[in-house]
């Protein structure tokens, strides 16, 4: 173990404390803040309220922050490009515990707003993962333990532009590299009970998913993944099990507007437990996104769901 590992497993793991429960999870997906869901903040709205008691209730929420965070910055020549005002910080940090920066939209303004981006979420005490100043920091896990799970998180983008991918001395995401994926996972598969990679790739508006993500998918598990979780097609993938492992391949949207056709206002919340077993029970919760991007519960809706020991995806209805 080099310097860096002694260091990061011994300041948050120095001391153990007895586990006794599974800790709730939930993730979500394209978290988009600009266009009709940045005109709700502005007017002093809540885009996440209608799902408030479910993303407060878990013991952990993890979301993908589909933009940068900034008021400045040089527009990039990509056909859709995305930024929030930084008065979205206040609403990510009562609502998530750890966001997801590595996708295909972090670096629409450019890398100093996407600098500014990890600034605003570091002042707010918002975790945060797949990006940093550098490739050793956008390759960082995230460690975290709760009620004495040692939980450990990486993300990764393989959707194009690929310019935007952090390197040695430039800020940028970390970029879905086979090789450096299953050395991140099997370095830090010692010192965690949980170890979840979340994707961004795939096809958008495909979904089935592709015979590259199925085989990614394996291999992050053959590599030490207890889950994986995937997002960026705009709408929902199929689920499955790998050895007795879940693959969500896609969550879909989850605030997001702009959309045309009816499937991308659909995306799932995922409730999931986990103890030191791995997951132990999922569910997912439907959200059906209206004109403006916001999400909203819809009861009586079947989805995904299962449990530890079983190989069936079944359906729940959703209350």
């Amino acid at each position: 173990m080099n310097a860096w590992w002694r260091w990061l497993v011994g300041g948050l793991f120095s001391v153990s404390a007895a586990w006794a429960e599974p800790v709730s999870l939930v993730f979500v997906g394209d978290v988009m803040l600009d266009q009709g869901p940045g005109r709700v903040v502005e007017q002093g709205g809540d885009p996440f309220v209608h799902f408030a008691s479910l993303l407060q209730g878990a013991d952990l929420t993890i979301g993908n922050l589909e933009l940068p965070i900034t008021t400045t910055g040089v527009r990039s020549s990509k056909v859709y490009t995305f930024r929030a005002n930084p008065r979205v910080v206040p609403l990510l940090g009562k609502y998530f515990g750890l966001l997801t920066v590595a996708n295909n939209h972090s670096g629409d303004f450019g890398r100093a707003a996407f600098v500014e981006t990890l600034e605003h979420l570091e002042k707010a005490n918002i975790p945060y993962l797949g990006g940093g100043r550098n490739a050793r920091l956008a390759h960082k896990p995230w460690l975290v333990e709760k009620k004495g799970l040692r939980l450990a998180f990486l993300a990764y983008n393989e959707f194009k532009p690929r310019s935007f991918e952090a390197t040695a001395e430039d800020a940028g995401i970390a970029w879905s590299e086979d090789d450096l994926v299953m050395d991140d996972l099997r370095a830090v598969r010692p010192h965690a009970d949980v170890v979840i990679p979340i994707m961004h790739w795939g096809w958008e508006r495909e979904e089935m998913a592709s015979r590259r993500q199925r085989s990614l998918a394996r291999k992050m598990i053959d590599a030490g993944a207890d889950v994986v979780v995937g997002g960026h097609p705009h709408v929902t993938q199929d689920i499955e099990y790998y050895k007795g492992h879940l693959i969500v391949y896609s969550l879909g949207n989850f605030v997001f507007d702009g959309f045309q056709s009816e499937n991308a206002h659909w995306g799932w919340a995922l409730q999931m437990d986990v103890d030191k077993g791995g997951m132990v029970r999922w569910r997912t919760v439907a959200a059906h996104m209206d004109g403006d991007g916001v999400p909203h519960r819809v009861a009586g809706r079947e989805t995904p769901c299962g449990e530890r020991g079983s190989s069936r995806v079944g359906g729940c209805i959703n209350p």
